[in-house]
């Protein structure tokens, strides 16, 4: 999983680095708040950033309200990073989009803790968005059904996409997931096998 570090001091980058590449993740590292902007814009997107909330270009807090304004169905996990501690920053830094906010000096397995939580977060956010597709992909399956349909008065075929005559239980079977057992209702047990059986036992 790629994480965004978005961070101007370059020891502080570094530690960042190696601790998340040490718990497996693969970091993707930027000293300016523009570039990360950037970063944070593409589709292919890391969909967690840690950001400090100092830095040149765009601030932490500029990041995560920008991040924000856009339309996603699956937003980025942002952690701000900083030495502000007062309760008015913290509140700040929330309202603005972060989903986190750690306090340098951090302790690292803090740190991993609260990563960990974005991941999930992150991985949730996929799920639904994959379900989302499954369901809207259905939806579009059952309209399809909705629509009007010729169909034969004679052997009550019916005529498909593709124009071409097919059984009613062919076409259903293609536009969703109903399953079909076939019986014999009364009217036709009496005018089809009823006749049939009188002549065996006659």
């Amino acid at each position: 999983m790629k994480i965004l570090i978005a961070e101007d001091d370059l020891t502080s980058q570094l530690i960042l680095k190696a601790n998340l590449t040490h718990a497996g993740y693969e970091p993707v590292v930027t000293g300016d708040g523009r570039a990360a902007y950037e970063l944070l814009i593409k589709p292919d997107a890391p969909k967690l950033a840690i950001l400090d909330w100092m830095m040149p270009g765009l601030d932490g807090v500029e990041i995560c309200r920008k991040v924000r304004e856009l339309k996603s169905d699956q937003p980025a996990y942002l952690i701000l990073l900083t030495v502000r501690t007062h309760k008015d920053d913290i509140i700040r830094g929330l309202q603005a989009g972060a989903n986190d906010y750690i306090v340098k000096p951090y302790d690292v397995d803090e740190l991993d803790v609260r990563i960990g939580v974005g991941r999930r977060v992150v991985e949730l956010q996929a799920s639904l968005a994959g379900r989302i597709i499954e369901l809207q992909d259905a939806l579009a399956q059952i309209k399809s059904l909705r629509g009007l349909l010729p169909i034969c008065m004679y052997c009550k075929k019916i005529r498909n996409d593709k124009q071409y005559w097919q059984q009613v239980e062919g076409y259903i079977s293609e536009h969703s997931e109903a399953q079909f057992s076939h019986g014999i209702c009364p009217d036709c047990l009496k005018t089809y096998i009823q006749p049939e059986l009188d002549k065996i036992t006659k």
